[in-house]
């Protein structure tokens, strides 16, 4: 079918939170928090070139940094891991970390991993809803407190954690120093508006993500799988509806309805525009 709904997955995450985003359920004061929620194929189905989730965050994330393809596929993956986030919503006050506030040598990078002032060295940025913001592999990172974002990634599972906090779980050093770019973060291009009812918020080296503008009529069509991520709203595609806090994967030829007041993503991988 050339239209498919994903599922779900709830990750518990001791950073995550019990007030979730509209079209999820929020979870019982006694529930474990839930900090992630994952949108998958069905079984047997290949694992495709993105994945697509949302993150609740009470707490700071680790700071981090993913691979590079090159560096990914020497260590016995098919791909690398660059990613994006679109802020929902942000509380006061809170922040990412992206890059370092100067440069710095690798081996200052270690050093300020093991002695904790890696969190000082980090640049720590505001965040509002609405902001847009493509992370390439190499960057170090961390994803700070108080977030609802939802996150397009490529899809592989490979994280190298260079600083936690004191949390007891397991860092990556070596192998997360080797791939760092310890540098100051350069900051995505302002959205464009495109032609055909669409703007083009973010188009990074691996993948691209527009928002559909509503009370229009789309017709997309693509050489490589998508996906549609409603944020908020519904509609149809293929005269299947759709509603907020689903994604669904296209491939080849749809036909996109949108409800009054909806706000869609289309992402999909490579620097090719999708065709409307």
């Amino acid at each position: 079918m050339p239209a498919t709904k994903l599922s779900t997955i709830s990750v518990n995450k001791p950073w995550g939170r019990h007030t979730l985003w509209p079209g999820f359920e929020d979870v019982p004061r006694h529930g474990e928090p839930v900090g992630e929620i994952w949108y998958q194929v069905a079984k047997g189905v290949p694992e495709p070139e993105l994945l697509v989730k949302y993150l609740f965050t009470s707490e700071r994330l680790s700071i981090q940094v993913h691979p590079g393809d090159d560096d990914a596929r020497a260590a016995g993956y098919r791909q690398g891991k660059d990613e994006a986030w679109l802020i929902l919503a942000a509380e006061p006050g809170a922040t990412i970390a992206l890059g370092t506030r100067h440069p710095v040598s690798r081996a200052e990078l270690r050093a300020a991993a093991l002695d904790g002032s890696i969190e000082t060295l980090m640049d720590w940025r505001h965040v509002k809803a609405g902001d847009v913001i493509y992370s390439p592999a190499g960057t170090v990172h961390a994803i700070g407190a108080g977030l609802t974002l939802i996150e397009v990634q490529q899809n592989v599972d490979l994280t190298y954690r260079l600083y936690d906090y004191g949390r007891p779980r397991e860092l990556h050093l070596d192998a997360g120093i080797a791939v760092s770019n310890p540098v100051p973060f350069a900051d995505s291009p302002t959205p464009i508006q495109a032609v055909h009812e669409r703007a083009v918020l973010v188009e990074g080296g691996k993948f691209v993500i527009e928002r559909l503008l509503e009370n229009h009529r789309h017709m997309v069509s693509l050489p490589t799988p998508a996906w549609i991520i409603a944020v908020t709203g519904g509609g149809a595609i293929d005269e299947q509806p759709f509603e907020a806090g689903e994604c669904w994967m296209i491939d080849g030829q749809v036909i996109v309805n949108l409800e009054v007041g909806s706000d869609v993503l289309l992402a999909y991988p490579g620097g090719e525009r999708a065709i409307f």
